[in-house]
């Protein structure tokens, strides 16, 4: 566990950040950049709970924990080195996409399928899920682009694959099942 008795501690005054197993990197890192925008991700999925209530809010903070989850594995460089570590590495399991999935699978049942793409908005809640799923793009985004240069989990991508189609499916469900969607409408304002 983790014990933090000093929030600033001086060590990246000189634009470097530790990881996971002690080594230092620079801030604009790639590695830092992805575990980054995960923690960006969760600050908004924070925002997004504060209009969120019963079994969303409760699935909304699964995935909050989730992506600490996420950070510490992307933290942690040296997959291979795993088994000699003094410690196991916290990595995303399989099972945790896998709730992903019955999860969009469950919303997906309540919902009417799409005629439109829809725009992001409608209820509060739903915006911020929007708001979720972009950020967690990004993250994806960038976790593909560090597995290019080193060696991350697998099942940390397939998560925030996951993850952004997750927070679409949870957008609908908060506008009313889908009723209360913006639907796109091709050169609407010509």
């Amino acid at each position: 566990m983790v014990v933090i008795n000093k929030i600033y501690t001086r060590t990246g005054d000189a634009g470097t950040t530790a990881l996971g197993n002690g080594s230092r990197v620079e801030k604009h890192a790639a590695r830092v950049a992805a575990y980054g925008t995960v923690d960006e991700t969760n600050a908004t999925l924070g925002l997004a709970r504060l209009h969120a209530e019963g079994d969303m809010d409760e699935a909304l903070a699964r995935i909050q924990n989730d992506l600490f989850d996420l950070g510490a594995d992307l933290c942690r460089p040296d997959m291979d080195e795993d088994a000699n570590a003094d410690y196991p590495p916290l990595r995303i399991a399989q099972s945790q996409v896998d709730r992903l999935e019955q999860e969009i699978d469950a919303m997906s049942k309540m919902l009417e399928p799409l005629r439109s793409f829809i725009l992001p908005g409608g209820t509060p809640l739903a915006a911020h899920l929007h708001l979720c799923r972009t950020v967690s793009r990004r993250a994806e985004r960038l976790a593909t682009e560090l597995a290019t240069e080193a060696s991350i989990n697998p099942a940390a991508v397939k998560y925030l694959n996951r993850l952004s189609d997750w927070f679409f499916a949870a957008g609908r469900v908060a506008n009313n099942g889908g009723k209360d969607d913006v639907l796109w409408v091709p050169g609407a304002n010509r």
